[in-house]
């Protein structure tokens, strides 16, 4: 081939395939004027919003059992157990459930038995407390008070360790938190509950009940003293009519022998020493939980509490202990039973259920429905009544209480 034909040759393009027409309009999209780019923009470089708040996941708030309450606080740098759902989340798998047949309650039966079920939690330790108290009442002369004390703190006390370590809770470690743990034991399980058992043979439960729950009282005092915590006007006149009603509640019980008035034969006076254990036991809670997991605590405070009664049964004679125990009949081993696993554990585990759903505050409020149960069992198995001079002291103490607690539950809602 000549080279000129050559040279013609290769600026040849080749051909290029047949252009098919667009399926779309390939117009370039109309741009936004200047002001709306602007605001688009500045959407999307705004900080997000937060998310709602949840409430305190069971990992974030730590309780410790304080003779026949709970005290409460959150570790807000713990990290939740489960991630809370979005209530929109929520409702959109509810009506696809619905559009699909799944489901067959109405959203009205569900909400009622939700809040029956939410309103019975609340109450329900409460409940055991105030009725736990009316079965130790009906047992103790055939097992004696103190057999009866050991009894409700060692299996409960067993329960808790088991569960907190089920849990991975770590167990108390150096010579720092077994004393704090032991001494919380001593004064809030073995003196409370020793205090509590003698009083109740010589008082009825609903009074026992009333005083021991004056312990708000006590424990106001305290903080103020050591802690620097103010209760403001309302508070202190409070104080004031708590002393007036624990007066009228136990002045009439004193026991009267020949010309001489003996305070130590009155069961309300045990009963107060009981409550002014539990105050003490509610002040030692900073104290322990610096060194040890709140409930591991309780548990083992249970346990170290519990064994001393043990003791102190045995060298008392108890009848239980004392070769009557194959006399109990069914009736008292199941109030043995629902003292210990119902009047302690179960009540102490329902009650951090519903503090770690954001209900502190509400709980607080209803610790006046312990002395209420208590004075209706009292009455319907037992056959107790109040004293015209005591239930205005019930009342006012109730009212003090109350007032006491009126600013940090103001303050919170």
């Amino acid at each position: 081939m000549p080279a000129a034909a050559r040279h013609l040759l290769l600026p040849l393009p080749l051909p290029s395939p047949p252009r098919r027409p667009p399926l779309a309009s390939t117009r370039p999209p109309a741009r936004a004027p200047a002001p709306t780019r602007r605001l688009a923009a500045a959407r999307r470089d705004a900080p997000s919003p937060p998310p709602p708040s949840r409430p305190a996941p069971a990992d974030a708030l730590d309780c410790v059992g304080t003779g026949a309450d709970v005290e409460c606080f959150v570790d807000l740098d713990a990290e939740p157990l489960l991630l809370s759902r979005s209530p929109g989340a929520e409702a959109s798998e509810g009506k696809g459930k619905e559009n699909n047949g799944e489901s067959e309650v109405s959203p009205a039966a569900l909400a009622d038995g939700s809040q029956l079920w939410d309103w019975a939690s609340l109450v329900s330790p409460f409940f055991f407390w105030g009725t736990a108290m009316v079965a130790m009442k009906g047992v103790i002369p055939r097992t004696g008070p103190f057999f009866v004390a050991a009894l409700r703190l060692l299996p409960a006390g067993a329960m808790l360790v088991a569960f907190a370590a089920a849990r991975g809770r770590k167990q108390p470690s150096g010579w720092a938190a077994w004393l704090a743990v032991a001494a919380f034991g001593l004064v809030d399980a073995a003196c409370f509950q020793g205090f509590l058992a003698e009083g109740l043979q010589k008082t009825s439960a609903g009074l026992g009940s009333v005083i021991i729950d004056s312990q708000p009282l006590t424990v106001a005092v305290l903080a103020s003293l050591l802690f620097g915590e103010s209760i403001g006007a309302i508070g202190v006149g409070g104080l004031v009519l708590g002393v007036v009603g624990l007066l009228l509640l136990e002045l009439p019980a004193l026991s009267v022998e020949g010309n001489d008035t003996t305070i130590w034969g009155s069961g309300e006076w045990w009963m107060f020493l009981s409550a002014q254990s539990m105050a003490v036991g509610t002040i030692m809670v900073r104290w322990v939980s610096k060194y040890s997991d709140p409930i591991m605590a309780t548990g083992w405070h249970m346990i170290i509490g519990g064994l001393p009664l043990l003791v102190i049964s045995a060298l008392n004679h108890d009848p239980a202990l004392n070769g009557h125990l194959q006399d109990l009949t069914w009736s008292d081993l199941l109030a043995l039973g629902y003292t210990s696993i119902f009047g302690s554990a179960v009540s102490y585990g329902v009650y951090f259920y519903n503090a770690t759903r954001g209900s502190v505050t509400t709980l607080s409020s209803l610790t006046f429905l312990t002395p209420m149960f208590a004075s209706i069992f009292g009455y319907l198995y037992l056959g107790e009544s109040f004293s015209p001079v005591q239930i205005g002291g019930a009342l006012l103490t109730l009212v003090a209480i109350y007032m006491v607690n009126y600013k940090s539950i103001v303050g919170e809602k």
